[in-house]
């Protein structure tokens, strides 16, 4: 079989490192992708294996233009999209959530998740053979917001519908896509939930956690399907996270 190609995103810290280091132990090719060429390199370093390292801010589309283009030119196709870049946004109270913040969400989580997904989705069209796969790094908040959340609630729905869309619009390429949402993966991200962190009823109460490589094993499983069959939706969650049930 030969090496396959994987663009991550957001690939210098948190899941996005923990996915593409799954990724490397299984002989596949990287392109690492993310606001900040340090962290990206020691991404790489991690891994093991040549790597290309691309700063590129996924809001932008000349960079997203030239973080593909770029890719095309180095390994000639492109197997995988981990669009994963994203963040949480200001936890505060709805009504003081600014306007520049609720716009800062929106544009990383969403514009970002398509305009990296649009790139990808041409690639994987008129490239020779067709086809190949996207997963969007969804979230549990495209199920079930947290208190103070709703830049970020509201974005994780979108990209379950940018999903839908793709998996859809890709049936005549042999282009699949999928989703994977994530409860309580620890991360630098995700540290606060051992401390604590805002409950339904208004508590604020620690939150466990499970391992990071724990989602990054799933995203492989999910990247290394034959075409002719995709996971759709996953969810993975710290098994004993106040998320089934009533708290």
């Amino acid at each position: 079989m030969p090496q396959q190609i994987a663009v991550v995103t957001g690939a210098g810290t948190g899941v996005g490192r923990a996915v593409a280091l799954e990724l490397a132990a299984a002989g596949w090719q990287l392109a690492l992708a993310g606001r900040r060429a340090e962290p990206l390199h020691e991404t790489a370093a991690l891994a093991g294996v040549p790597a290309a390292v691309i700063p590129t801010d996924v809001t932008d589309p000349a960079a997203v233009a030239a973080l593909f283009a770029e890719v095309a030119d180095r390994y000639g196709r492109l197997d995988l999209l981990f669009n994963n870049a994203g963040s949480f946004g200001a936890a505060v109270p709805l009504e003081d959530l600014s306007y520049q913040d609720w716009r800062a969400v929106l544009d990383l989580n969403v514009t970002g998740a398509f305009l990296c997904a649009q790139a990808a989705f041409r690639q994987l069209k008129e490239q020779r053979p067709q086809g190949g796969r996207i997963i969007n790094n969804g979230s549990i908040s495209a199920h079930v917001p947290r208190p103070q959340s709703i830049a970020y609630t509201a974005s994780k729905h979108a990209v379950t519908g940018l999903t839908k869309s793709l998996s859809l619009d890709g049936r005549p390429y042999r282009i699949a896509c999928g989703q994977i949402d994530i409860g309580n993966a620890a991360t630098d991200m995700t540290a606060a939930m051992g401390l604590g962190v805002r409950q339904a009823d208004g508590r604020i109460a620690p939150e466990p956690t499970m391992d990071v490589a724990d989602v990054a094993r799933t995203v492989r499983h999910m990247a290394e399907l034959p075409l002719e069959a995709n996971i759709q939706f996953a969810t993975v969650l710290a098994t004993t996270m106040p998320y089934v049930g009533r708290g």
